[in-house]
């Protein structure tokens, strides 16, 4: 480490050296410190608003953070395979599309395919649902890998194609009906009353969470010392198992105090003929299952990224795709695997969506693309490929749901929303080249 000999350097500098010190210490990346307190600054400056707009917050409540939590899963799902698409240099506007007509495709399927011959309210029919769903989805996501790799069609070009296509595919699919209910065990996956897994099931979960994060830290400093790398300072490895807890510890109790509403609670008490009065009776909601789901996804697909050869391969190709192919890397065979991959994440989105209405219509996902791509540029991946990161995406995917959401509480109409959540994407961009600049 260098440092200047002959002078002293100003508060600022001292201030900026003490956050770099720490920054490089816990080795947090300084843009997601970023994105963390501006997403502080959304929730609080929402929350205020609302103290003296109304004379109470509505925005920090254990009602408004759970049904954020679920708002958010379905974007933050196909944003995690965006990230990949993108640090490649290309890009998908067909997401949204995929997911309408992946999401009408298994509303058929449970309402009128397969019950004729299974019988209707077959415990196998959400299986094969979302099996079928699943694959569909990598289907269509082959095809636009294909295409770009193979055919040499820009990506922009073929993903709009797509974003058209599919959207009027699953209009023809049902002649513009809405096809309901769903199965009632598919519709668990979307969250709700009972697609929760309840206050002791989330404890249970944020235990198990705190012994990983324990374990992954004490794990981490074996193996540096295993391959001589240096290690971390041990009041860093403290602090970030204790802080990381305590999020894990603070998302329980949040989620934990959020109850069943009365009337459900009255049906409730009606179906296991109990004596209790429902305002006698507080259930909570505990974590939702779309929330695990993207959750289980994150963990998965930065495993992908970050520990294995497909992941390298991602960030080489990224760099630079000529330099890529000359070492070796099949860049058309990968590209088909990174968009079959989006396609299965949008096709999980589209289980996720349809669940949560309990309901395919024409209009599911429509506009999805632009919260996804907007979600992966602010979470810090840089449109001219190379960078990014799965959890970026996914904190990304809560700042603009957020946004979204904290603009309906306050009463903003849809076009306002829009303005906003433009203007974010743009000033995102804007950041990401002077960071990049300034890293050359």
């Amino acid at each position: 480490m260098t440092t200047a000999p002959h002078s002293r350097p100003a508060s600022n500098d001292v201030k900026g050296s003490l956050f770099a010190r720490f920054a490089a210490a816990t080795e947090i990346d300084t843009r997601l410190l970023g994105m963390a307190g501006a997403l502080l600054l959304i929730w609080f400056g929402f929350h205020f608003y609302g103290v003296l707009l109304k004379g109470e917050g509505f925005f920090l409540t254990p009602r408004n953070l759970w049904n954020l939590s679920v708002q958010m899963c379905s974007i933050g799902v196909m944003a995690t395979g965006m990230v990949l698409v993108i640090v490649t240099r290309n890009i998908d506007l067909s997401v949204g599309s995929i997911l309408g007509f992946v999401g009408m495709v298994m509303g058929l399927l449970q309402v009128e395919w397969l019950p004729p011959l299974m019988g209707l309210g077959h415990p196998a029919i959400w299986i094969i649902t979302v099996a079928v769903g699943l694959s569909l989805g990598v289907l269509i996501g082959a095809l636009n890998g294909v295409l770009i790799a193979y055919l040499a069609i820009p990506s922009f070009i073929v993903t709009l194609g797509g974003l058209m296509a599919w959207r009027g595919a699953a209009f023809l699919m049902a002649s513009g009906r809405t096809i309901s209910p769903v199965d009632s065990n598919f519709a668990l996956l979307g969250g709700g009353p009972y697609g929760s897994v309840g206050s002791t099931g989330s404890w249970i979960i944020g235990l198990v969470a705190c012994a990983a994060i324990i374990f992954g830290l004490f794990a981490g400093r074996a193996n540096r010392r295993k391959h001589d790398f240096p290690q971390r300072p041990v009041w860093a490895e403290v602090f970030m198992g204790a802080f990381g807890c305590a999020l894990v510890i603070g998302s329980v109790l949040v989620v934990d105090n959020y109850f069943w509403p009365k009337g459900i609670v009255k049906k409730y008490i009606e179906d296991n003929h109990l004596t209790v009065a429902p305002e006698d009776l507080f259930i909570a909601q505990g974590f939702a299952y779309p929330v695990l789901i993207l959750v289980v996804v994150a963990m998965l697909m930065t495993v992908l990224m970050t520990r294995t050869r497909f992941g390298r391969y991602v960030f080489a190709i990224g760099g630079n795709p000529e330099a890529a192919a000359l070492s070796g890397i099949n860049v058309k065979w990968m590209t088909v695997k990174i968009y079959a991959l989006m396609g299965m994440l949008a096709a999980l989105s589209a289980v996720i969506s349809s669940a949560r209405l309990t309901s395919a219509t024409n209009a599911l996902g429509q506009t999805d693309e632009l919260y996804v791509i907007a979600a992966a540029v602010i979470g810090g991946t840089s449109l001219a490929g190379g960078v990014g990161t799965i959890y970026g995406a996914v904190l990304g995917a809560l700042v603009t749901e957020s946004l979204r959401t904290g603009m309906v509480l306050i009463g903003f109409d849809t076009a306002v929303q829009n303005i906003v959540v433009g203007l974010v994407l743009i000033v995102a961009v804007y950041l990401d080249i002077i960071y990049r600049k300034r890293t050359k």
